[in-house]
């Protein structure tokens, strides 16, 4: 059994909070910074770090909207969430995320007790994104994006990529067009440290467990894909 708490994390112009999940066993473990989407750190997100603590990981889901609003945690959308869902997206400062994503990592490492000095990311929707730019933007030793939206437009920051980077693609993705996933395997195909697997039948939030669009074997197989990364990257 896992254990989890909330925590405050102080960074440039404040402190946000972040959903801790730990290992069941004691001492420090690797860990993974988990990159919410557009809905927050909300119960789906928070059991993305429960399994990651089952799986001996040390992650940390932080709350990337901060300081547009605090705590945003929404579940099952109506019209009027997506579209203050979409709002924050729209809103969000990344480059100040991306910054935010450094802390969380240099939070973890500085923790001896807590973590090994192995930090990885894993981010859906807007947290795929994120991911993409942590492979670009920050230390972290391992990136992982599910169904990240925008990559197609962010292709030239590639060549900053020098740790494990996974995307998870699907390929019935509205978000995500035919021809913008086709522009990022054509844009990262080549690069050595990428690797991009695709979910032909799968649609946007496929992994969201709930979601209109979930399905439990693409689910495990992307999760096994990750859980291998980060393996191979954090342990």
């Amino acid at each position: 059994m896992s254990q989890s708490q909330t925590i405050s994390i102080p960074t440039n112009g404040g402190a946000f909070d972040a959903y801790l999940a730990r290992p069941a066993q004691a001492g420090p473990a690797p860990g993974v910074v988990v990159i919410q989407e557009i809905f927050g750190v909300n119960p789906n997100i928070k059991g993305v770090a429960d399994w990651l603590a089952g799986e001996g990981y040390c992650a940390l889901a932080l709350d990337l909207f901060w300081r547009l609003e605090r705590n945003v945690s929404i579940t099952d959308p109506d019209d009027a969430e997506l579209e203050k869902a979409f709002g924050l997206m729209t809103a969000f400062d990344q480059e100040a995320g991306v910054g935010d994503i450094q802390t969380a990592i240099d939070f973890l490492r500085a923790d001896k007790d807590l973590c090994t000095g192995k930090v990885g990311t894993l981010g859906f929707c807007l947290g795929g994104k994120m991911a993409y730019l942590s492979a670009t933007g920050t230390d972290a030793d391992a990136n992982i994006g599910y169904y990240g939206v925008g990559i197609q437009d962010m292709l030239d920051e590639a060549k900053k990529i020098s740790a494990p980077l996974v995307l998870h693609m699907a390929g019935q993705d509205e978000f995500v067009p035919p021809e913008a996933q086709a522009a990022v395997h054509a844009g990262l195909d080549a690069h050595a440290q990428v690797s991009i697997f695709d979910y032909p039948e799968q649609d946007h939030g496929f992994t969201r467990e709930g979601g209109m669009h979930f399905d439990a074997a693409a689910t495990a197989s992307a999760h096994a894909r990750s859980l291998e990364t980060l393996a191979g990257a954090l342990r």
